[in-house]
């Protein structure tokens, strides 16, 4: 039996399973058939102009590439561009991947196929998706970027995506994805799994920007071995109508570390489940989850949920939200510790921009509106340690570029 069969049986079996937690999705009003776009090389998507330049840009894609390492792009359910200029670093499509024998090893050997009706749908209604992999040894200097981007309406477009770090090596990824500025309503479900070898560093950077209508379900999980670093930064400042993910990191091997940083801006009407939990399993393993959220009469709910399973341990758990315009901001902090000398902590805290901080700022020249998009600013300005500066320059962008559109 081809290996990929019995996955598929798994599958059939919870197609209409909805997830434990978050919204359920009527799957079936979404159409999966394939979208055929031609192939782009560098100097076409270099020439792209207009809305759908600048919803790539706000994305995190540089279209010039200059300052990549190599690019995956898939458009609807096309992969348009596939090219890798890093020596010592892969760029593949997951279906090329798939006739390979050593994907065998990776693929939905961390996320459950039959978790829920979203992860059956990615095997069974699989479009493509990118293999990202840094071989032994390897020092990436520039990132390496990816875009899942939607242009037809009322498609699902299903991915998976395998990131693998091997040991030794340091991968920097930046993935956008993004939606044509007159697609109004679609479906986005997507499969990561995240391999980070014996002291290994991943540090993985995604933005999303997407339209208002837009049901959003990514499943993602990390396996991170002794010594191994992993980065997970999350960055959402435009509308969408649902979305709704958990990623789960293990790590497996002494000294490993995660850190989980999310930036959410929500919209009116616009409802996001968010989240994230480290299980800390070996001695010397630290974690910490961060999340920033501000709601302009969204619903939001914030989760983080560290699992402390060994002595020796460390991990911190912050979730802060902002009220500006109305909306719910609900806050779940979970500490879960099973033995003595687990080191854990967590603080929350919901609330509204002083009065006394803007009058202050009105009083050294600002005026009301700028006072309160530079506390915003502020607030939003989370310093994650590690993080190579031309991704810190495109979180700061990315921030910057919202900066109406939060206010």
């Amino acid at each position: 039996m081809h290996f990929r069969d019995e996955l598929k049986q798994r599958a059939e079996k919870v197609r209409d399973k909805a997830a434990a937690i978050g919204p359920d999705v009527d799957l079936e009003v979404f159409q999966k058939d394939p979208v055929d776009h031609a192939y782009l090389d560098e100097e076409d998507l270099a020439r792209l102009e207009g809305a759908e330049r600048e919803q790539l840009v706000m994305s995190g894609l540089d279209l010039s590439m200059k300052d990549r390492g190599g690019t995956f792009f898939q458009k609807d359910t096309s992969v348009i561009h596939c090219k890798t200029k890093a020596e010592g670093v892969e760029v593949l499509s997951i279906k090329q991947a798939l006739q390979k024998p050593w994907i065998q090893d990776y693929y939905w050997k961390l996320v459950p196929v039959d978790a829920d009706k979203y992860t059956a749908a990615a095997e069974l209604d699989l479009h493509d998706g990118y293999v990202i992999r840094s071989l032994p040894g390897t020092r990436s200097v520039y990132p390496i970027q990816a875009c899942l981007y939607l242009d037809r309406e009322g498609l699902q477009q299903t991915v998976h995506n395998i990131i693998i770090a091997e040991e030794d090596s340091e991968l920097h990824i930046i993935t956008g994805c993004a939606t044509s500025p007159h697609l109004k309503k679609a479906a986005h479900i997507g499969i990561s799994e995240f391999y980070v070898k014996k002291n290994a560093k991943l540090s993985f950077t995604m933005i999303h920007n997407w339209a208002e209508d837009m049901v959003v379900r990514p499943r993602s999980v990390a396996r991170v071995e002794e010594g191994g670093l992993f980065l997970n930064n999350y960055v959402c400042m435009k509308p969408v109508r649902s979305l709704q993910m958990y990623p789960t990191t293990h790590l497996e091997g002494p000294d490993a570390v995660a850190r989980l940083y999310s930036i959410i801006v929500g919209s009116p009407g616009s409802e996001y489940d968010v989240g994230g939990r480290v299980y800390l399993k070996n001695p010397g393993n630290r974690a910490e989850i961060v999340a920033r959220t501000i709601t302009n009469g969204s619903r939001i709910i914030a989760r983080g949920h560290l699992v402390g399973e060994v002595a020796d341990i460390k991990a911190h758990l912050e979730c802060r939200g902002l009220i500006l315009n109305g909306g719910t901001i609900h806050a779940i902090p979970e500490l879960e510790g099973h033995v003595d000398g687990v080191e854990m902590s967590h603080e929350a805290a919901v609330g509204k921009i002083a009065q006394e901080e803007i009058a202050y700022l009105m009083s050294r020249g600002l005026s009301e509106d700028e006072a309160t998009s530079t506390i915003v600013r502020g607030f939003l300005n989370v310093d994650i340690p590690g993080l190579p500066e031309p991704l810190k320059r495109e979180i700061d962008r990315a921030i910057e570029r919202s900066d109406k559109d939060v206010m």
